[in-house]
């Protein structure tokens, strides 16, 4: 099958799915493409227990394995996705909040992944499982990020305060980054490539990941808004949008930086008032219009090969108890990192327990760990952290993803329409 000819199948099926859901559960799209893809796997592994003649259960591994969700994941829609993210938040509110944002997605991070591969760890040898540290914290790294595809869609149906949207949507652009910065760092050590983990080697990566994609992704939107200055006309703005989103995503991974910080922070130059000036109106919603269109169908194809990805997974004796050990550990990991990384600078006041409980909840995880996670080197270790990694994902955007609204209203009650 050809590129084309792949693409076209999964466009056409994602669609199927997405008509599916709107003429029935009525779910938003991306959960209720997800769901239905679920339902679409289940169904084809025991129609193939039935009839073991058809070959049934390769037919979903051979189309995730020709559609490369880790590689194509990882270098190429997401450049989109992050792009197309930071061109719709509010980048007044962040500035006002970088602080909040900032201690968030790094030092929350950074937390959230020491919590989660700790406590993972001791319950591993509680269990007897044997998970070596360094691929606890390789799940620690997987699941601690919180998904901005699912977030932002997920933030634009809410009626959240402008200043909280802010502080959601901003850490959920950057934590990706640094949780691949130590994804990276682990995998180093574990393929051998270093022979431990030290401060300095810790500090050089970060530096050289999310320092230097920070800087090259400013020089980007700099370059991007003097390009939009020049271009007067729309198409070539639209044109020079594109180029930013895959050039500096491209040219980060090829120095070794962070593709994701960089272009991220490229988004919010160009969303910034300064960008947004070169701009007339009618550029402006077209600009926005066919960025949302991108969003759209990279999310229907993107959820529902999450779906599909369930014939992928082998899961091992542990992998079940592991899961369910995992999938309360990450929702405590996450209160407790919101918790410490943000209490000297935003949670204060009479209303920092609603402000903690919405930000840990709201805590989706999506595309990316599921990406970070089939990228794990094949063995007997890939096979029993993919499953528990899966299963945090699917939980998080089915049962947190869904009751985010009435979770939202109860705390907030102000911003019901």
């Amino acid at each position: 099958m050809t590129s084309l000819g792949l693409f076209a199948s999964l466009l056409c099926l994602a669609t199927l799915l997405g008509i599916v859901n709107a003429r029935t559960l009525k779910l938003p799209d991306t959960i209720g493409i997800l769901l239905y893809a679920l339902c679409l796997s289940i169904f084809i592994r025991v129609l193939d227990t039935m009839m073991p003649q058809l070959d049934l259960h390769s037919l979903p591994s051979r189309i995730i394995a020709l559609a490369d969700l880790p590689g194509n994941l990882l270098n190429g829609a997401l450049s989109f996705l992050l792009f197309a993210g930071a061109l719709h938040v509010d980048v007044e509110q962040i500035a006002r909040k970088k602080w909040q944002v900032g201690a968030l997605a790094i030092i929350g991070t950074i937390l959230s992944v020491g919590f989660l591969s700790g406590a993972m760890w001791l319950g591993g040898q509680l269990l007897h499982a044997n998970l070596p540290f360094l691929w606890c914290l390789l799940l620690g790294a997987i699941i601690a990020p919180t998904d901005p595809v699912s977030v932002i869609g997920m933030l634009r149906q809410l009626g959240l305060p402008a200043s909280l949207r802010a502080v959601f949507a901003g850490e959920s652009l950057l934590n990706d980054g640094v949780a691949i910065v130590i994804f990276g760092l682990a995998m180093s050590v574990i393929s051998g490539q270093e022979s431990h983990i030290s401060f300095g080697l810790a500090a050089e990566y970060f530096a050289l990941e999310a320092v230097g994609g920070a800087l090259l992704g400013g020089l980007a939107g700099a370059v991007g808004a003097y390009c939009w200055r020049l271009a007067r006309r729309p198409q070539l703005q639209l044109l020079v949008s594109l180029s930013i989103a895959t050039g500096a995503f491209s040219l980060a991974q090829a120095l070794e930086m962070s593709g994701p910080i960089a272009v991220v922070v490229a988004g919010f130059c160009l969303a910034g008032r300064y960008a947004q000036k070169q701009l007339d109106t009618e550029t402006r919603q077209m600009l926005l219009a066919f960025w949302d269109l991108i969003d759209e169908i990279l999310n229907a194809l993107l959820f529902m090969l999450i779906g599909l990805t369930v014939f992928s997974i082998l899961p091992q004796r542990h992998s079940a108890t592991l899961l369910l050990l995992g999938i309360p550990l990450s929702i405590l990991a996450r209160a407790a990192s919101v918790y410490l990384a943000t209490l000297p600078v935003y949670l204060s006041g009479a209303g920092r327990l609603r402000t903690l409980i919405i930000l840990t909840w709201g805590g989706l995880r999506g595309g990316i760990s599921l990406s970070l996670a089939l990228s794990l080197p094949g063995g007997i270790m890939r096979e029993t952290l993919t499953p528990i990694c899966y299963g945090i994902v699917v939980f998080t955007i089915l049962a947190q993803g869904l009751t985010m609204a009435p979770v939202a209203r109860r705390l907030y009650p102000e911003t019901r329409r």
